[in-house]
């Protein structure tokens, strides 16, 4: 029997994995609301960039009060911020038997879901994917990068990570089943928080930020202060991890920055609490100096004050 899966945030993530698996046949439903209902409806869902360019026409919408029973799968790439809203959204679509498989930056959204829903329920994921949705309403890949792991959290590979990782193999992006998705987790955590504090503290790419006094060793601090958090927290970075981003975040013209901080330029919302203020709070409690990490943390919630002023 084949597997139902539910997108929830039919977004620039959701929708361009659930694109593909639509295209490959299988059965997806994206939940929608309002203006990009109508946009899908209208349009179809349409991918471009990367020499990627393919529209699933007439897609499976549903609102949150159609839905009727659970889902098998739900692949949950909401931002981070909205995840207390999107929890009643999912209400009806999760059972006892359904996976969510989120995507979400930081960790903090686990023990929310498996609060919500229980911890059987909740799998641990994340993706590799550079992309974001123009004013016609097109998914547009930044970059060639399209992964998705998912694993339980556990690290068991269990029939039913089996399950859903045959479903999602040869579906048109990388799609790989982890026996150890919370330290791949963490991983792209520490990856995702240093470069993100990183350029939204400076307002600038690495390649901007390296060239001018003090911002090599900058982005080298701000490395060690959220390593250590992930030490502390029980999940040390190996040498060659910290050895590639240490290179990343110093590369000279590089064009390297987070989705936060293209968030920040266009004046928007930013996941500044599950991605620093998370780190930060974990730092304190740990007893551990994070000095720059404490101060692009305050500069954003800074920002989030200042934007109803912009509107």
């Amino acid at each position: 029997m084949a597997m139902r899966v539910l997108i929830a945030g039919a977004g620039a993530i959701g929708g361009y994995f659930g694109a593909r698996l639509a295209a490959a046949g299988r059965d997806v439903t994206f939940l929608v609301r309002g203006a990009r209902a109508e946009r899908l409806r209208a349009d179809g869902l349409q991918i471009t960039g990367q020499d990627r360019d393919f529209t699933v026409r007439d897609p499976q919408l549903i609102t949150t009060a159609e839905i009727a029973a659970p889902y098998d799968v739900v692949l949950l790439a909401v931002k981070a911020f909205a995840l207390d809203a999107a929890l009643g959204d999912l209400a009806v679509a999760v059972g006892s038997e359904t996976m969510i498989v989120p995507v979400l930056n930081g960790m903090r959204h686990l023990d929310v879901l498996a609060q919500r829903f229980g911890e059987r329920t909740v799998l641990g994921g994340l993706c590799v994917i550079s992309s974001t949705i123009d004013a016609s309403g097109r998914i547009v890949m930044l970059s060639p990068s399209h992964d998705l792991t998912y694993g339980e959290l556990t690290g068991e590979l269990s029939e039913r990570v089996r399950a859903l990782d045959a479903l999602m193999q040869n579906a048109g992006f990388n799609a790989r089943a982890s026996a150890s998705i919370l330290p791949e987790m963490w991983q792209k955590w520490v990856m995702l928080a240093t470069v993100g504090a990183i350029t939204c503290l400076m307002r600038g790419t690495i390649g901007d930020i390296v060239p001018v006094p003090g911002g090599t060793e900058l982005a080298s601090a701000m490395l060690d202060e959220v390593t250590a958090i992930a030490a502390a927290a029980g999940y040390p970075m190996n040498e060659a991890f910290v050895t590639r981003a240490r290179t990343s975040n110093s590369t000279p013209g590089s064009t390297l920055a987070s989705s936060m901080y293209r968030d920040l330029q266009s004046g928007n919302d930013v996941e500044a609490d599950q991605i620093l203020g998370d780190l930060v709070e974990r730092a304190r409690g740990f007893g551990l100096a994070t000095p720059l990490l404490a101060a692009a943390y305050t500069h954003l919630k800074v920002y989030q004050r200042g934007r109803p002023l912009l509107r």
